[in-house]
């Protein structure tokens, strides 16, 4: 099965101050940013010059949020060839899946550490297919 990693994400309370860290301490830079009213968040990736295939994402949440207990790290990225096969291969090894891919595109799973991880299906999403469709999401993701 084809996998490509995709991002890290991580939460932040002040995007000033952060993107100073990353931007200005680190030198990344900014590759895009997708801001959701309805959401009331903002996406920030940033990346190594020449490497924006290597992004970390920063997640600003609009209304103040504490992030104590790890919180602030969300989650590990990779886009997959096949969302459903590589959720079938990962069910029959016994990992949970935490946030089942009913759309055709987005599943959630935890590794044994319990760090999130996020399959994002590549090119368009697949057709709604069972059990995924009607399967609810199981713990936290």
């Amino acid at each position: 099965m084809k996998i490509r990693y995709l991002h890290t994400m991580v939460r932040v309370k002040d995007v000033d101050e952060s993107k100073k860290f990353y931007c200005d301490g680190l030198g990344l830079i900014e590759t895009r940013r997708f801001d959701s009213e309805a959401g009331r968040f903002s996406l920030i990736f940033l990346a190594p010059p020449g490497q924006e295939d290597t992004a970390v994402e920063l997640t600003y949440n609009w209304d103040p949020e504490d992030y104590d207990g790890g919180r602030n790290f969300g989650h590990l990225a990779y886009e997959v060839e096949d969302i459903y096969a590589m959720c079938d291969h990962l069910q029959s090894m016994g990992v949970t899946i935490n946030r089942p891919p009913r759309d055709g595109r987005m599943a959630f799973v935890r590794s044994p550490d319990g760090i999130s991880v996020e399959l994002l299906q590549m090119g368009e999403a697949q057709a709604a297919a069972e059990p995924w469709a009607s399967m609810d999401n199981t713990g936290e993701w």
